[in-house]
């Protein structure tokens, strides 16, 4: 089998893997399945199918495979379902949360994927040497240091604006319930004042059981989601914990990086302004955690933002095809 056949296995087979497991996380929450490895099991599958994919690449091309948009997106994707193994073997949080973890992690890996082996042109996905640019050992560093860097806040985004979604339709499910029995209330009490005073009674009490009844799974209900609103919400504070650290090294060894490549440690190109830009967003994130001592919607909001700023220094800076890190639609750097 030729070295074309067996990436256009794995990049298929690791598409699929990742369909099937995004399906299966939508359907567990909606269902509440028994078997709660089968998700587990999909992405140690797509993340052994997409490894073997990069390493094909290395042997092909020579080099390390983070060369161009292609390989850059996959190895984004490899890095969600590591993240998402990671977090599952650490056991940080509830079965609910891991079930959103899942439905979350797995469409973005999914999206990545099918955006590097469907949307992209041909020519990129096809080995080639390295540009006079890129041909540097601070490739493999910068560039994985980034792209690590923004697997993990995308994550930790992602489970922000999770949570944000979460505690919206729960406040505006509380409400609706206390409108709907507070009209029962007043309907009820109506209705027992035309009757006979025994059978009022024997009505009021039986309707005072079931209302006791209803607020308490009612009760219950809403400390089930609030518990798993600050599962994730805690979550998307240690993964953005741990990815603000590592945007950190890569911009720092990035300006080490354009030093000896063009003698200047910042030139305030578009992608050097836009990672910059994503650093001062994640940073007021957690100065507000941390010194500030703020939780839940507040800080979410921030991480929200971060979300789509990461995006545009990721994807967008490069699409626009300009700047010295910037080649265009085929080529980029980290």
């Amino acid at each position: 089998m030729s070295y074309f056949q067996l990436e256009n296995f794995f990049s298929n087979f690791s598409f699929f893997i990742l369909f099937v497991s995004m399906i299966y996380y939508w359907i567990n929450i909606a269902f509440n399945l028994r078997n709660k490895n089968l998700g587990s099991f999909g992405m140690i599958l797509a993340n052994l199918s997409i490894f073997t994919l990069l390493i094909l690449r290395w042997k092909e091309s020579g080099h390390f495979p983070l060369s161009n948009l292609y390989e850059s997106f996959l190895f984004l994707s490899w890095n969600l379902t590591l993240i998402h193994l990671i977090l599952e073997k650490m056991a940080l949080f509830s079965n609910n949360s891991e079930k959103f973890l899942g439905a979350i992690t797995s469409p973005t890996a999914l999206f990545t994927n099918a955006f590097a082996t469907f949307s992209l042109p041909e020519d990129m996905k096809s080995p080639s040497p390295l540009v006079p640019a890129l041909q540097s050992n601070w490739l493999m560093m910068h560039v994985t240091v980034m792209i690590l860097s923004y697997s993990a806040l995308i994550c930790g985004s992602l489970l922000s604006i999770a949570y944000l979604i979460l505690t919206y339709y729960n406040s505006n499910s509380k409400a609706k319930q206390q409108n709907e029995i507070s009209n029962e209330i007043l309907k009820n009490s109506l209705s027992r004042s035309s009757s006979i005073s025994t059978n009022a009674n024997i009505y009021a009490l039986s309707f005072s059981n079931n209302l006791y009844d209803t607020n308490l799974n009612n009760i219950n209900r809403q400390s089930k989601k609030i518990k798993l609103a600050d599962d994730l919400d805690n979550l998307s504070y240690r993964i953005l914990g741990v990815g603000f650290p590592l945007l950190t090294i890569g911009i720092l060894s990035g300006a080490v990086w354009a030093n000896e490549a063009w003698g200047s440690y910042w030139s305030w190109d578009p992608k050097e302004t836009w990672a910059l830009l994503t650093w001062l967003v994640f940073a007021i994130y957690l100065h507000t955690r941390i010194i500030k001592g703020w939780q839940g919607k507040k800080p979410a909001l921030i991480a929200s933002l971060g979300f789509f700023i990461v995006w545009i220094c990721f994807l967008g800076v490069n699409l626009l095809g300009e700047g010295l890190h910037s080649y265009g639609f085929i080529k980029m750097n980290g």
